[in-house]
């Protein structure tokens, strides 16, 4: 990372308790409501146990990313990880550029959210027509928020997070004494196969936890409290992400499930409160699903400035409207919002969670290479970058044999990020950055 990303000043103003939550917030941020019912659709009365291995899988990771943040404090995350493992070069380059496009990508999962809850509280007969046009809405909306009062939804972000979990949890307590907890039985299990491809097609449920990194430098006595926060946090998204799929497949059956795959859970929640409930994770869902796309735009189109900085992306990006990076933010908004209204939600979903399997890979493998100066036991990280490879092997051949053609957009997402990065890592050799030149021309 360059000189311009200076490291979090360690003033302590974070406390484990805090940490923890911005993980949760992270993760429980709108995924979860998204991605139920495609789970379901994939691992039948098993789909606990789908969440479960994406969890694991997500957990050893942590470990690197707690040994990186304890070692590199800093607010630029997993890129300063990458950058300091494999240095300048087309490869952490085209890393870092996947890591801000699957960032697009998912703020493009979190508006179809929004959309999909939105619509049911509209008339059936404009349904198509309303997920649109709430899609579109919320996205324009909160890049206008971006741009004139980025702190608005920031200053509820905590009340929001505090809501939404609360109301997932009191939804999971009150309908473990209703839901049909046989429906998750043995014999409700789809294949091994398709449990492991189930967790991996809603992997994106557990992105968020990274961001603890971000914040590493403001974490007061962050030799403990990193990991502990990164681990608590995880756990807790897994065992409520378990229980959730529990009574969710309890409640409702396969048919009921396929019929209402994009808002499942405020299904679900209806048959414990009825309409009140339906209404209440409706409601929980715009919420949560709002204050995600606001915390990922605001953060994306920041990282996209910081790539631009190190030479990995067009120097365009770093230009500031106004002393804020709006050209970064405008690229990020526009193509979420083109990929939410033109990509089917289950593609958006696979796209998403193959992007972050293939950077935890990454963040696993730096962490073998900076094993002494992070002071680490390379087998875990080494044991993590299988395990994303692993999970990133299966998710491909779940695309391949139920929607192949979804290959193409994931051939497509890797194959132009790496030749549009190598292009311009050539171009940049051929004609230097003017801040690298000195020559005050422009980039």
């Amino acid at each position: 990372m360059t000189a311009r990303r200076g490291t979090a000043n360690s003033d302590g103003t974070i406390g484990y308790l805090a940490a923890v939550s911005i993980g949760v917030g992270g993760m429980v941020g709108g995924g979860i409501f998204a991605v139920l019912g495609l789970a379901v659709g994939v691992g039948g009365g098993g789909t606990f146990l789908a969440f479960l291995v994406a969890g694991l899988v997500a957990l050893v990771t942590t470990y690197s990313y707690a040994r990186l943040s304890i070692a590199m404090p800093s607010d630029g995350g997993t890129v300063t990880f990458l950058d300091a493992a494999f240095g300048s070069g087309s490869i952490p380059g085209t890393l870092n550029v996947l890591l801000w496009l699957s960032y697009v990508i998912t703020t493009a999962l979190y508006a179809y959210a929004f959309g999909s809850y939105g619509s049911t509280l509209l008339p059936d007969s404009a349904e198509t027509l309303s997920l649109h046009v709430l899609i579109s809405a919320v996205i324009l909306v909160i890049t206008a928020l971006n741009v004139f009062s980025a702190k608005l939804i920031a200053a509820a972000e905590d009340y929001i997070v505090a809501a939404k979990i609360a109301i997932l949890v009191l939804f999971v307590a009150f309908a473990l004494t209703q839901a049909d907890l046989g429906a998750s039985a043995p014999a409700e299990w789809e294949s091994a196969g398709s449990l492991i491809a189930g967790g991996m097609l809603i992997f994106v449920a557990y992105e968020g936890f990274e961001l603890i990194a971000n914040a590493a430098g403001d974490i007061r006595n962050p030799k403990r409290e990193i990991p502990r926060a990164l681990y608590t946090s995880v756990l807790f998204t897994i065992v409520l992400y378990m229980l959730v799929a529990v009574v969710t497949v309890g409640l409702l059956s396969p048919s009921e499930i396929v019929s209402a795959a994009d808002f499942a859970l405020a299904e679900a929640a209806q048959q414990v409160w009825g309409g009140i409930g339906f209404n209440l994770i409706v409601v929980a869902a715009l919420l949560s699903t709002a204050s995600a796309i606001n915390a990922t735009l605001y953060g994306t189109s920041r990282l996209s400035v910081d790539i631009a900085l190190d030479g990995e992306l067009p120097t365009r990006l770093e230009r500031k409207i106004a002393g804020k990076p709006l050209v970064g933010l405008f690229l990020t908004a526009a193509a979420s919002l083109a990929i939410a209204n033109f990509v089917p939600l289950a593609a958006i979903s696979s796209l998403a969670s193959a992007g972050f399997l293939i950077i935890f890979a990454a963040v696993n493998v730096a962490n073998v290479r900076l094993a002494d100066r992070t002071e680490s036991h390379r087998y875990i990280s080494v044991c993590g970058a299988i395990m994303c490879l692993g999970a990133l092997v299966a998710l491909i051949a779940h695309i391949a044999a139920d929607r192949p053609a979804d290959l193409i957009l994931l051939g497509g997402l890797i194959a132009l990020t790496y030749l549009g990065e190598a292009t311009y890592q050539h171009r940049r050799r051929r004609r230097p950055l003017a801040h690298e030149s000195g020559d005050g021309s422009p980039g």
